[in-house]
């Protein structure tokens, strides 16, 4: 029996073809609140980003943010894994020498050095304003627990995961990737949730569409790609269902008899 469902949000709760959350994926939401089963936030996204966003009528247990670094529910926080301190002075020192915009991801806020027409292209993909400026040195002095290069080259991503040997990272966009610590990611953030809710992975679903999706699909009992994903994301999921704007997880919940008409 299904007792915890996984939602990634881009692309999987949120179109950026309409710019809202689906009616049909509403609905099934609403049905399974009623019938009791938890359902949670799955995102690479910051608290501060999800608040610009249409999700303000939709009601969630609990929340797996910045890729499973910073996990909470509205009692508090769940888990939390920021980046080794070395490897935030290591980026710092390196960015001095080759300047890029990049963003620090704090528990409550998030800043970027600079923007250019990369940044500007990246945050209009996803639906989400131009970060605040920000002085990145504040990491030396505040847990960082993602870091966000714009439009690098691959020469200076290998020079940055050199800069940072306790760290991983993961593309969502073509000009942009998610750097997090080495043992973090979303599956680690679920086991974490899971842990304090004495849900067993037998007990869970996931529905998501991008490459920070594939651990997650992979950990729990049914993952689930949405039709819209990379194909990569496909080959890894147990299931695919139809794409976000063709009431994709609607229909899923509804072949599982999670849900009713």
């Amino acid at each position: 029996m299904i007792k915890a469902i996984f939602f990634d949000i881009d692309g999987t709760l949120l179109s950026h073809q309409s710019q809202s959350v689906p009616l049909s994926t509403k609905k099934a939401l609403h049905q399974l609140k009623e019938k009791g089963i938890y359902t949670f936030i799955a995102t690479g996204r910051h608290i501060s980003e999800m608040r610009d966003l249409p999700l303000d009528d939709l009601e969630f247990e609990g929340y797996i943010t910045l890729n499973g670094q910073y996990c909470y529910n509205q009692h508090g926080v769940i888990y939390d894994l920021p980046i080794d301190s070395h490897d935030i002075e290591n980026i710092l020192f390196y960015m001095e020498q080759h300047p890029f915009p990049c963003i620090f991801v704090e528990d409550q806020q998030m800043y970027i050095n600079y923007h250019n027409q990369d940044v500007e292209t990246v945050q209009k993909a996803i639906s989400t304003p131009l970060p605040d400026l920000g002085d990145l040195k504040r990491g030396l002095t505040h847990p960082i627990y993602q870091v966000i290069p714009y439009g690098i080259t691959s020469q200076i991503e290998q020079d940055i995961l050199k800069q940072m040997p306790h760290c991983k990272w993961t593309r969502w966009h073509d000009l942009a990737i998610d750097i997090i610590p080495q043992n973090g990611g979303k599956q680690n953030g679920i086991l974490e949730v899971l842990k304090y809710y004495h849900i067993s992975l037998d007990e869970t679903m996931a529905f998501g569409d991008g490459f920070n999706d594939i651990d997650m699909l992979e950990l729990v009992n049914i993952g689930i790609a949405m039709g819209n994903a990379q194909d990569e994301v496909k080959q890894k999921a147990d299931e695919i269902t139809e794409d976000i704007d063709h009431d994709g997880i609607y229909k899923a919940l509804k072949k599982h008899h999670l849900i009713d008409e």
